[in-house]
């Protein structure tokens, strides 16, 4: 029974390194269309049976019939000369494979003398039973043999490994297999783009149905869907598929498939550690972590921590542009949560912030200050900030990313208060200036239709009287305006014809003669009254048409057009014919102080007023630009105001 197990277990195990390490190496299945499972259970079944077969042929050579326990001895002896290298590869890192190499031939050397060669009837040489403690019959001098065979195999090993060099490959598996340590993967770039491209790659290896099958498998292990782009995760899945074909190939075999069918760039840009891998392994690792490694860890996820927590966005960028850094900032400033991009190339980000990021990283300057950014319609500044990385074989670049659009808002809103005390100080005296030769000529105006019976200079002494009174009316407007922010609405409201005080408001606009002359249509219908002041109105239709007629090329027809929407509200339009808005700009057109006309032709303050004045009246304001497609497309600016119903004498409008 005893026999029989050592003996099935020693096949099974003999037949599959033979497999992986003999007959894979010499031959492997070429055809596409082979079943590759089947070709290596069938190859499997007949070194199983070869195996058996040589054993059985191995017992008949020996002339003597020794005892089981006797063979055993032997073969342990045998095994036992891997020891010292197993040793070395866990506690060792400086042992390579020439010093490996040399102590398994001394020792195999004392080993095959000393104990083989007699058991299959060979005389046992002199230079062996001349060495010390190797005396009696044959199965008495074992245990010496054993003993001096593997302190041959290891004084070989150290004395070799010490005069010849340890190449990088095998330092790195050293530190693979060193207790309580981890290797340190390389992060390379793959000569290919999607997990879909290395499906296809794969198949002309191993064949579609197996290609499919290793693929699928280690997608499935690794939670990962075949849609895949990020190089992170593209590695993880070549290193999946080797680990799987090396149970299945042997691991010579399983690299040699990968490296043809998989193979990384030619240029390793990307060579250096991959961090994300290595705190992956980290987390699942930490349990059997201990000492020094422990407490390396707590360290290394104390300074995690406190980078995940920065209330700065903080970001780190290889020089093959993979992201291996995403903070809970980053996340919060973008709206692109670390788990999506991590291991991914700034290609994968949206376009506006792979264009920012792409720029900044080109450009010169290691520090932006107010980089604007469209996010959600909204416009937000940023601070960058850049470094490179200061430890050693790091070719990586830390992006620091700080959002200031609070800060700027209320800087801008400070700014604004402040020209608007200016222009306070500024209306206060320009008031009191103004104000003494209006009044003369008010005074003048109103002697004069006392002094004449001539209708035409009684109708020029009304108007007169009329424009100083709006003259007062709006320096008065001005200076509340400055002082407050925003006109006083403490006026009483009244009905107001829209199509009379738009009539005025052209009537005016016709007197300069220097202006570029425009036909105004005014299609606005008569019994449209609003809730409003009359003045106050007169300035928001002259400040439009004002613009409307700067804007549009002489000769363009200027409409104005209003109609009840409701039983509540009116709608006014005022439509030009000019170049349109700039999109860009068309948010910032109610802000005081903001022209797009020339310098010297605009003050910046007609449409602020305009705002100001329909807010206060319960109304509100917007434009649309372009309206029209072709060399003039205009813009329109909507105007809703509540209609006027029974005010003051109770008529209903």
């Amino acid at each position: 029974s005893a026999a029989s197990g050592a003996i099935i277990v020693a096949t099974l195990a003999i037949a599959s390194m033979s497999l992986n390490h003999i007959i894979l190496p010499l031959h492997s299945p070429r055809r596409k269309d082979i079943d590759i499972y089947s070709w290596l259970l069938w190859t499997r079944k007949i070194l199983i049976f070869a195996t058996i077969l040589l054993g059985y042929l191995l017992y008949i050579l020996i002339p003597e019939r020794h005892t089981l326990s006797a063979l055993a001895v032997i073969a342990v002896a045998g095994c036992a000369q891997f020891l010292p290298g197993l040793l070395a590869v866990m506690y060792w890192p400086d042992a390579n494979r020439k010093g490996f190499i040399g102590g398994l031939l001394a020792g195999f050397t004392l080993w095959v003398c000393g104990l083989l060669a007699p058991a299959l009837g060979i005389e046992t040489p002199a230079f062996i039973l001349a060495l010390p403690g190797v005396e009696g019959s044959q199965s008495e001098r074992w245990l010496a043999i054993s003993t001096l065979s593997l302190g041959a195999n290891m004084l070989v090993l150290i004395v070799v490994s010490l005069l010849t060099e340890t190449s990088k490959e095998e330092r790195s598996t050293a530190e693979a297999c060193a207790l309580d340590d981890l290797n340190r993967p390389g992060r390379q770039a793959l000569n290919l783009s999607s997990a879909r491209e290395m499906r296809s790659r794969l198949a002309e290896i191993l064949g579609r149905a197996a290609a499919d099958k290793e693929f699928n498998r280690a997608l499935t292990e690794l939670q990962l869907d075949d849609d895949e782009t990020r190089p992170y995760a593209l590695r993880r899945i070549r290193d999946r598929i080797e680990v799987n074909l090396s149970a299945l190939l042997g691991p010579s075999i399983a690299r040699r498939v990968i490296d043809r069918s998989l193979p990384y760039a030619a240029s390793l840009m990307g060579e250096g550690e991959d961090i994300n891998y290595i705190e992956d392994r980290l987390e699942h690792y930490q349990t059997h972590l201990t000492g020094l490694a422990a407490d390396l860890d707590g360290l290394r996820r104390y300074h995690r921590q406190t980078l995940e927590n920065l209330p700065t966005g903080v970001c780190a960028l290889a020089s093959d542009r993979e992201i291996l850094l995403w903070n809970k900032s980053m996340t919060a400033i973008t709206g692109i949560p670390g788990s999506a991009i991590i291991g991914s190339s700034t290609d994968g980000l949206p376009p506006m912030w792979r264009r920012l990021l792409d720029d900044f990283i080109r450009s010169e300057d290691e520090h932006w200050s107010k980089a604007g950014i469209e996010l959600e319609a909204q416009h937000h500044w940023l601070n960058l900030h850049k470094t490179a990385s200061q430890m050693p074989g790091r070719d990586e670049l830390i992006i620091v990313v700080e959002d200031i659009t609070e800060t700027q808002l209320l800087e801008k809103e400070l700014a604004h208060q402040e020209r608007l005390a200016s222009i306070g100080r500024l209306a206060a005296g320009v008031a009191h200036e103004i104000g003494n030769p209006v009044t003369g000529i008010a005074s003048l105006a109103q002697n004069l239709r006392y002094e004449t019976d001539d209708p035409f200079l009684l109708e020029s002494a009304e108007q007169i009287v009329k424009q100083t009174q709006r003259i007062t009316s709006i320096v008065q407007s001005l200076v509340n305006f400055a002082h407050s922010g925003r006109e006083e609405p403490t006026r009483a409201k009244e009905a107001v014809c829209i199509k009379q005080c738009i009539d005025e408001a052209i009537a005016l606009l016709q007197l300069d003669r220097e202006a570029d002359q425009v036909i105004f249509l005014n299609h606005s219908p008569a019994e449209l009254f609003v809730a409003g002041d009359q003045q106050r109105l007169m300035q928001v239709f002259i400040n439009l048409l004002t613009n409307a007629r700067d804007a549009s090329p002489p000769g363009a027809s200027i409409r104005i057009e209003g109609a009840a929407i409701d039983e509540q509200r009116a709608h006014i339009r005022v439509i030009d014919q000019g170049s349109g808005i700039d999109q860009n700009l068309i948010e910032q057109i109610f802000e005081p102080f903001f022209t797009t006309k020339e310098p010297g032709k605009g003050t910046g303050l007609g449409l602020a007023l305009v705002y100001r004045i329909i807010d206060d009246l319960g109304g509100d304001i917007s434009v649309e630009s372009p309206v029209d497609a072709g060399p003039h497309p205009g813009s329109c600016f909507h105007i809703h105001l509540p209609l006027a119903c029974q005010i003051g004498t109770g008529q209903q409008h």
